[in-house]
């Protein structure tokens, strides 16, 4: 089921996550899930979601849960680094992005993501720096 409200906050933060047709599922402190479903205007060569297209994916997923990890008094936050590892392609159905907070400092917050296919298997990993502003 699609969490209305945190759609709603992924696309008006982030006008390029409703472009990508990203659906948030849940979002809070400690757990932010969306998914971007397959589409062949979204792929490479044989059918494969591009890569580029699931790090925007694990990109906004994890700065929301960076954003929702902020110490009081900070105004937001930017990707200082991002590191992704891909393990498998998707090419069908959707890739749904799970991320957790590591770290949540004054001046840093560390997520993790992990991306999943419909069969639950692991196609990334991202482990994402956001610098706190």
């Amino acid at each position: 089921m699609t969490d209305v409200e945190g759609t709603k906050l992924f696309h008006q933060t982030m006008p390029f996550s409703e472009r990508l047709g990203i659906e948030v599922l849940e979002h809070g402190a400690d757990l932010v899930r969306s998914r971007i479903e397959w589409d062949e205007s979204l792929c490479t060569l044989g059918g494969v979601l591009h890569g580029g297209v699931l790090m925007a994916l694990a990109d906004s997923t994890g700065a929301v849960c960076a954003f929702l990890n902020l110490p009081e008094g900070a105004q937001g936050t930017t990707t200082l680094e991002s590191k992704t590892n891909f393990l498998r392609s998707v090419r069908s159905g959707y890739a749904t992005a799970s991320s957790r907070p590591l770290h949540a400092g004054r001046r840093v917050v560390v997520v993790e993501t992990e991306i999943r296919d419909d069969d639950g298997k692991l196609a990334a990993k991202i482990t994402q720096t956001q610098a706190v502003l």
